[in-house]
């Protein structure tokens, strides 16, 4: 009984970690929303930027990582939660991007991108790139 009263805790502890990381790393003010309008067009990024033999292996990972995570049902912050709740998917999808692009390079990634040089311009203030 003790070991499952630690595992969830532990757990829990973690889940709370992660709470505070996205709400750090999270794009400040109306980025935000924006980021969230951007994600149709990011989704079919990641997607394209997976399958390019071009990006290192370890940011391919990751991208198919972040797809898989976009399309389970559960999230890792419920909708209930304020700010946080609907915006973790646009928040955990910068993250990735940033990295993937550092690994990658912004041509590779300008190249795949879906939507106008406006959202382009969008991504990479949001990621920092």
């Amino acid at each position: 009984m003790d070991v499952l009263v630690g595992v969830v805790l532990g757990l829990l502890g973690l889940w709370l970690v992660l709470l505070v990381g996205l709400a750090v790393v999270r794009p400040r003010g109306t980025a935000l929303g924006l980021a969230v309008r951007l994600l149709p067009d990011v989704l079919r990024l990641a997607a394209r930027l997976s399958r390019d033999p071009r990006v290192p292996r370890a940011a391919r990972v990751r991208l198919w990582l972040l797809l898989a995570y976009l399309a389970l049902p559960l999230d890792l912050v419920p909708d209930f939660i304020p700010v946080l709740g609907y915006a973790d998917d646009a928040i955990v999808a910068c993250w990735v991007l940033r990295s993937v692009i550092r690994a990658a390079g912004p041509e590779v990634v300008a190249e795949h991108w879906p939507g106008t040089p406006e959202g382009l311009a969008v991504v990479r203030r949001l990621t920092r790139t």
